[in-house]
């Protein structure tokens, strides 16, 4: 459904070196600079920030947040911890398992360092 997703950012060195900590728990090369822009792709899509075009301070999306798939707890456990090691604040409840609608989910919350709402998710099995 999505090709990429694009996030600002207001310091593009800084969200390269968290966002290449934290993708890199899954399996993600590190980020490939492109003028005021980061890429990471992967076979599904691509990830990116960017200093704003227009000029003006990236600022974050109320409500809103990007969520990364895991293929096990631990490895959202890792993402967890790599996204604190590196700038990054925990929101939300601790990381863990939430029963839903939607099934059984692991799930692990952050901002990053520009407040960006991101999520680790890891689709548990039946029980």
């Amino acid at each position: 459904m999505f090709s990429h997703i694009m996030i600002g950012t207001n310091n593009l060195e800084r969200a390269k070196t968290f966002y290449d900590a934290v993708l890199h728990t899954l399996g993600v090369p590190a980020g490939a600079v492109d003028r005021q822009r980061v890429f990471w792709r992967t076979p599904s899509g691509v990830f990116s920030v960017s200093v704003p075009i227009d000029g003006q301070p990236a600022t974050v999306a109320n409500g809103g947040t990007i969520g990364f798939a895991c293929q096990t707890t631990a490895q959202a456990d890792a993402w967890h911890a790599a996204g604190l090691a590196h700038g990054g604040s925990t929101c939300e409840d601790p990381p863990g398992p939430r029963e839903g609608g939607f099934g059984r989910l692991y799930l692990a919350y952050l901002r990053d360092p520009d407040g960006n709402k991101i999520c680790a998710l890891h689709r548990m099995p039946k029980a």
